[in-house]
């Protein structure tokens, strides 16, 4: 792909700045490890939300999706269930709170707060820090393998993608290294506005270079339809026949089936609280509880709609202009050059600049926010807690420099090798999720699970999803998760029951700090007696209603961009009069009632230093 000198000068130019930006807040994020890797929690809700959907704008995730609208059209705002994407619903509602008023610095320093100082907790601790540093490693090898595809389709210069993405995740190392949490921020503002320039100017170029019978002619039948029957009813056989073979091979036919196994998949998922990454840094970044939960309901306003104008209009060029291109490619057709494509034919001199800027901003950012959050690991829960607990600020500040630089080789090296490991890469994905679902959601609403209990569930759930590949090649990870589901749970519960609970003083001061609702009877009847003003959490209804509608509320808001660059206006209408409805609802039944959160924020001295123990 030839740029023009001018694109060629705004993409460095962008570089330039990003690395600029760490210079000077390198001063400010070297305080200490709270101002490192936390930002000093003085970061406002509103810069973290965008900030953390930016993180989420990946360009790999990008091409995804296109492919999903290409395919599915209007039924693959579904599909991102298997995420599920709607865990930043529960977020929202209530569990980023929770989470926030540990008042910790990473989710594994967290388990202490619920575990106590016992062997089970150290246990669990350790598996948490296990877990968090392969996704991280994981994730960075994926990054590696995609920018360096990225780069080499969309920059001029001859070199190899190992060579691009080098050269990339250096740049990014660098001003993630010197401006810590407050770089990752300030940086993700300015790649979040490059994305969604990027994104309004693609969905301007489909509407106006396309008309809704353009796309009609190209699309089958139901393609631009929301709901479904038991079969998902989409016959590509008249326009192009190796989509049903797509269809065929990623086992949506029963789309019912399919939609209520990734419904009851999401619901766990989500209740186990956010996985022990960048997202759930951003949570503990912030103030206070209360701007916790704004946090992720700005995450949701602030991903999804500019998102959804970029996945539909590069779907829609791509059908109206590519699909000849692709139907010649028969059997080995690849949906991931729709991109490429539409970039290529349609995108001018100057905005190119830009467009490609904010696709390579979409990787910094998730990079940026992966590396930091890794290197938090390392330092605050290896090297602090079993190396040396009582270094000075300027010790773990430059202990997080070389950590950083550390986790970014592993994730390069790593990314080598990635192309004869991608299968197994993908397993032990869905195996750290399948072993992490079970115990963690337990951990919150189920008083008698202790740290043996925890650690076995997580150990038996990863083991089991890399068992399942290797003794059922054929079972796909979904239809997997319910035997995952069962194993670890029975782990956990078995194996807490065996062993003695954990300690009265430890379970009563998570409760009285975190306030869970749950099956939390008995250590609620010890917190009253001593404290018989003590008031439970009696929101289980309340939060659940709000789920639902905010799971609404959020689908809506993917659904509206695309039917508006479809041009199918009256269910636009329709669709924005439920988000405005849903919106509503979530005023009065969620946001007004943030404030009763307000008294307990800052827990007793006593609590605050056993609980952070």
């Amino acid at each position: 792909m030839q740029l023009h000198p001018v694109d060629i000068a705004i993409i460095l130019g962008y570089i330039v700045a990003m690395i600029l930006i760490g210079v000077i807040l390198s001063k400010r994020a070297s305080k200490n490890l709270d101002s490192y890797f936390l930002g000093g929690k003085i970061i406002p809700w509103y810069y973290l939300g965008v900030a953390n959907a930016s993180g989420m704008f990946d360009i790999t995730g990008t091409m995804w999706l296109v492919t999903l609208m290409f395919i599915y059209g209007l039924k693959s705002a579904w599909i991102p269930w298997l995420w599920p994407m709607f865990n930043q619903v529960f977020l929202m509602i209530y569990l980023a709170a929770w989470l926030r008023r540990s008042n910790v610095m990473t989710g594994a320093e967290w388990i202490k707060t619920r575990f106590g100082k016992g062997m089970g907790s150290e246990l669990s601790h350790i598996s948490v820090v296990i877990y968090a540093l392969i996704s991280v490693v994981g994730f960075l090898a994926y990054d590696f393998q995609g920018i360096g595809k990225f780069a080499k389709v969309f920059l001029p210069w001859d070199v190899s993608p190992h060579v691009y993405a080098i050269a990339f995740m250096g740049v990014t190392t660098v001003y993630t290294i010197l401006g810590g949490m407050f770089s990752v921020v300030i940086t993700d503002l300015i790649q979040f506005s490059l994305m969604t320039i990027t994104s309004v100017f693609i969905a301007v170029i489909a509407i106006t270079r396309t008309s809704a019978a353009d796309i009609s002619a190209v699309v089958p039948h139901g393609w631009k339809e929301l709901f479904f029957g038991w079969k998902l009813n989409l016959d590509w056989s008249n326009l192009i026949a190796e989509v049903n073979n797509k269809i065929a091979a990623d086992g949506y036919s029963l789309f019912t089936i399919f939609f209520f196994m990734i419904l009851f998949k999401g619901f766990l998922v989500s209740m186990a609280g956010p996985a022990p990454n960048y997202d759930m840094q951003k949570i503990l970044s912030t103030r206070s509880p209360k701007e916790a939960s704004k946090m992720s309901f700005s995450v949701n306003l602030a991903l999804f709609f500019p998102r959804y104008l970029m996945i539909a209009g590069i779907g829609v060029l791509g059908l109206v202009f590519y699909s000849s291109q692709l139907n010649a490619m028969g059997s080995n057709v690849d949906f991931e050059q729709i991109l490429p494509f539409v970039l290529n034919n349609f995108i001018p001199v100057g905005v190119m600049g830009i467009v490609v800027a904010g696709l390579l901003a979409a990787f910094m950012s998730t990079f940026s926010c992966t590396v930091n959050c890794g290197a938090s690991y390392v330092v605050n829960d290896i090297y602090k807690r079993y190396i040396n607990s009582s270094a000075s600020d300027k010790r773990y500040v430059a202990m997080s420099y070389i950590c950083t630089i550390l986790v970014v080789i592993a994730g390069i090296a790593f990314g080598f090798k990635a192309q004869s490991i991608d299968t197994i890469t993908k397993w032990i994905v869905a195996a750290l999720w399948g072993g992490y679902m079970a115990p963690n959601v337990l951990k919150w609403y189920w008083w008698r699970l202790n740290g043996f209990g925890y650690f076995l569930g997580m150990v038996t759930g990863i083991a089991c999803a890399m068992i399942l590949p290797v003794a059922l090649p054929k079972l796909s990870a979904l239809n997997g998760f319910p035997i995952i589901l069962v194993v670890s749970t029975a782990a956990s519960i078995i194996t807490s029951l065996m062993t003695p609970p954990e300690s009265d003083e430890t379970l009563k001061n998570f409760y009285i700090r975190v306030r869970p609702w749950g099956f939390w009877k008995p250590v609620y009847e010890k917190v009253i007696r001593e404290n018989p003003a003590f008031l439970r959490n009696t929101n289980f209804y309340r939060d659940m209603i709000n789920v639902c509608v905010g799971i609404i509320w959020q689908l809506m808001l993917m659904v509206v961009p695309i039917y508006l660059v479809i041009r199918e206006f009256r269910a636009m209408w329709v669709a924005a009069a439920v988000l405005v409805i849903t919106s509503i609802i979530l005023k009065y039944n969620w946001y007004d009632k943030l404030e009763e959160y307000k008294k307990i924020d800052t827990p007793e001295p006593a609590l605050a230093e056993t609980a952070g123990s």
